[in-house]
């Protein structure tokens, strides 16, 4: 069996109706599937859930929780955080568990935020326009929210890691073995065993064909799995087919990596599961 709580809908900028990857979940054999739609933002975000639709989507996961018994099924937000203007901690109230993620490092002189995981030729106007170029230090900075993220606004689970690594294809601008990007990621892990936040295992870039690995890379699962912190595993689907896109692949990952548990919401609470290369094992629950 397998869960998956990181899915966009037509909610914001994923393909279909909540119902469609319900449908996909059962046939797919997901057991518990969480709804992560972006939340809104207070400033123009094309991919971002208008506010106006928040009521309302949460009101139809609580009414597909009821029609539904045969699957168990949450509510999410995945929340950008953008210091002064959004964090986790803004909707938590109001769901099952948030996903905190970094998209924006920074803005332009105008205010307008700067998006490090779309295309790359904007990511390269703000690296030049914010940064000077200087990708050390936009990458350092990426990893600086991500920390103040975790310390002041701490979501439930932790949003692709790495993902910022999608804009540094066949090594054009670092090394991931270089010492002062190590350096970023052990200081973000120690951040992570103290604030006690689940890493998420993001397949999505694998599936895209932007990163040869899963957010995060598995030389930092492995160091995940040394410090015993929590990881959970999604796909971050924009479209029902990838309910479980590369999650065969990912677990004989985790397997092979040594990990024995993986984290997922069971009968309303985090519980870590043993799996095996085809997902959780039921009669382990």
């Amino acid at each position: 069996m397998f869960t998956n709580f990181h899915t966009h809908s037509h909610y914001c900028d994923g393909k279909g109706e909540l119902s469609d990857y319900i449908n996909a979940a059962k046939k797919g054999g997901v057991k518990a599937l969480g709804f992560s739609s972006h939340a809104p933002v207070p400033f123009d975000c094309k991919w971002c859930m208008n506010v106006t639709l928040l009521e309302s989507y949460l009101d139809e996961i609580e009414l597909l929780k009821k029609n539904h018994q045969d699957i168990e099924i949450y509510s999410g937000l995945e929340v950008d955080y953008v210091p002064a203007k959004i964090s986790p901690s803004e909707f938590k109230q109001a769901l099952d568990y948030t996903i905190g993620s970094i998209h924006f490092v920074e803005q332009y002189e105008n205010g307008t935020p700067w998006e490090i995981d779309g295309p790359h030729l904007p990511f390269l106007d703000g690296l030049s326009k914010i940064f000077n170029n200087n990708i050390k230090e936009a990458i350092v900075r990426y990893f600086e929210l991500t920390r103040e993220m975790i310390n002041q606004s701490t979501p439930t689970i932790l949003g692709h890691l790495d993902k910022i690594k999608i804009q540094n294809a066949g090594d054009k601008f670092f090394r991931e073995s270089d010492a002062w990007y190590q350096e970023e990621i052990n200081k973000t892990i120690d951040l992570i065993k103290k604030a006690g936040t689940i890493v998420e295992v993001n397949t999505r870039g694998i599936y895209q064909k932007k990163s040869a690995t899963t957010y995060p890379s598995p030389w930092i699962l492995e160091k995940l799995n040394e410090q015993n912190i929590p990881i959970t595993v999604s796909s971050d689907a924009h479209h029902p087919d990838d309910i479980t896109n590369q999650f065969h692949e990912t677990f004989v990952l985790l397997e092979r990596i040594g990990f024995k548990k993986v984290s997922t919401l069971w009968n309303g609470e985090w519980k870590q599961l043993a799996f095996n290369e085809y997902g959780y094992i039921a009669d382990k629950i």
